[in-house]
């Protein structure tokens, strides 16, 4: 089942994604569950699921897709999570690299990304996208799949310009992260470890890998995670982009206004953006980025 928030006249809703068009679930199940995070709380995918073979209410042309959870209370990235992508930035940390991203920080699929006014080094980077279905704590790898709701595509935009030794500045421009189409359910990817992920950048492709090259497993990430915090329905882990990246191209790749980004996961979804200039702000900015970058 692939599951979607989007806007529809004026009014935010969340549904079932079909080739079809969507299955509207705020209005079947929004006095109890108003969102996709509510849903997902109150643990009734199965309360979905009897909806899934109905007619489409909704032809996917007419909506606006939201970020696939429109404000989750944590949104946990780990870098340098795959063989070559350490390679690149002669990454020795053996321990998962964290970092976190607001959740203004988001848009939706078919949107528009925008490059931040004040960067010139705006860099993609595909991942995979965990959206957590059950809460928990001190949760063991071995069962932590469990607490898994299911999986979606990211476009993690990076201001390269704006990582310092730390990546929280270069990665919560508003709306530099892309997150969908949808939350493909759980059942549908039994092993989130043999995925082809690729990301397109203007119909070429600059990265290609799998997700068997992750370092960190997804259960090791849910379990170092929970370890230090609580988990929550609706949360999302950032898994990490591959190799490929355009700040370690000759010449640098990046993105840029008019330009399209698309991240397409195996079995999971097909995210699909353009990018947009962010208006410059009122006040100028006080402080000169030190360009370093992760």
């Amino acid at each position: 089942m692939k599951l979607a928030s989007y806007r529809h006249n004026g009014k935010n809703s969340y549904g079932i994604y079909t080739q079809a068009g969507l299955i509207d679930l705020g209005s079947r199940l929004g006095e109890r569950y108003p969102d996709l995070k509510a849903l997902l709380a109150g643990e009734a995918l199965r309360l979905a699921e009897e909806f899934q073979h109905q007619t489409p209410d909704i032809p996917v042309a007419d909506v606006t897709f939201l970020p696939v959870i429109v404000s989750p209370s944590k949104i946990l990235c780990v870098g340098m999570n795959y063989a070559d992508k350490r390679k690149e930035f002669d990454e020795q940390n053996p321990a998962p690299t964290l970092f976190v991203r607001f959740a203004d920080s988001q848009t939706g699929h078919n949107t528009q990304v925008l490059k931040p006014h004040y960067s010139s080094e705006f860099d993609y980077e595909g991942e995979l996208a965990v959206v957590i279905g059950k809460a928990g704590q001190g949760i063991h790898r071995d069962h932590a799949l469990s607490h898994v709701a299911g999986y979606s595509c990211y476009m993690d935009g990076s201001a390269r310009d704006w990582q310092h030794s730390w990546f929280t500045a270069g990665k919560n421009w508003q709306k530099t992260g892309a997150f969908g189409p949808y939350l493909t359910t759980r059942d549908e990817i039994p092993d989130p470890h043999q995925l082809a992920i690729r990301t397109y950048l203007n119909g070429r492709m600059v990265q290609d890998d799998n997700t068997a090259s992750m370092i960190h497993k997804v259960a090791e990430l849910i379990e170092y995670i929970s370890t230090f915090t609580a988990l929550s329905a609706g949360d999302v882990i950032i898994t990490g982009s591959p190799g490929g990246v355009g700040k370690k191209r000759t010449p640098p790749l990046f993105m840029h206004p008019g330009d399209s980004i698309e991240v397409d996961i195996e079995n999971v979804g097909h995210l699909r953006n353009t990018i947009g200039e962010a208006p410059q702000p009122a006040k100028a900015v006080p402080a000169t980025p030190i360009a370093v970058g992760h």
